[in-house]
């Protein structure tokens, strides 16, 4: 793995928010959204692989930065739900370690964020995931990988998540994605590419096993799914 140390050392200030996106505490001096005590949390968390119970057919192997709980839920919610967007950097930054723990050695991969909704996006403050996988990206390329990030599939409106049952996420999932027209092979580059799923968060890996039979159903099989979270009861052993 090659070295993606000092993910918060080398990043340029933002202006402050009032309070730390970790925990919350006001009046602390802030880097990146989160205090010193909440940053050294993050920097010590450790990519793992970690599978949902049970998994759902054509779920890749996952691994995850940590679970979902703590200063990473909290950064991620603040990120998410908050609009903290100066958050996306760093996680993105956390993200690609994890990219890198899942990948191996350095070698030519292709990312793929997990698509939002358009009413998904407008109540999020936008494409987070989007802005994750571009500086996930930005920080492999600066870490010597050669990377490209492609966008072949669409979402379509679907309930969220949050109000269903893991049934319910997976016969939500089944129908909720269409690959956009083109040749997404030739225009993406990914002859020769390891494709890597991306997403925030997995609980059930629902979304991600649909997202994978379909990227799959075009010739984009993805080899692995790189995650900054993972709820805990699912965390794998």
């Amino acid at each position: 793995m090659p070295d993606l140390g000092r993910l918060w050392a080398d990043l340029g200030d933002l202006v402050l928010p009032a309070e730390c996106a970790g925990c919350r505490r006001r009046g602390a001096t802030l880097r990146q959204g989160v205090c010193v005590d909440c940053a050294g949390v993050l920097r010590a968390l450790r990519p793992r692989p970690v599978r949902p119970t049970p998994a759902p057919p054509g779920l890749p192997p996952c691994v995850a930065l940590g679970p979902y709980d703590g200063v990473l839920r909290e950064a991620l919610l603040a990120y998410k739900e908050r609009g903290r967007h100066g958050l996306a950097r760093p996680l993105g930054a956390l993200l690609a370690e994890v990219v890198a723990v899942a990948v191996g050695p350095v070698r030519p991969v292709l990312l793929v964020g997990v698509p939002d909704t358009a009413a998904a996006a407008r109540a999020r403050y936008g494409d987070h995931l989007g802005r994750l996988t571009r500086h996930a990206a930005a920080r492999l390329r600066a870490a010597g990988w050669p990377v490209r990030v492609l966008r072949p599939v669409r979402a379509l409106p679907r309930p969220d998540s949050v109000t269903l049952d893991s049934a319910g996420r997976a016969r939500a999932a089944e129908a909720a994605f269409r690959l956009r027209s083109g040749p997404f092979a030739a225009t993406g580059g990914a002859a020769g590419r390891t494709v890597v799923l991306l997403d925030d968060i997995v609980t059930t890996g629902a979304t991600l096993a649909a997202v994978s039979r379909t990227l799959d159903a075009a010739g984009l099989a993805p080899a692995t799914v790189a995650v900054l979270a993972a709820t805990r009861k699912r965390q794998g052993s």
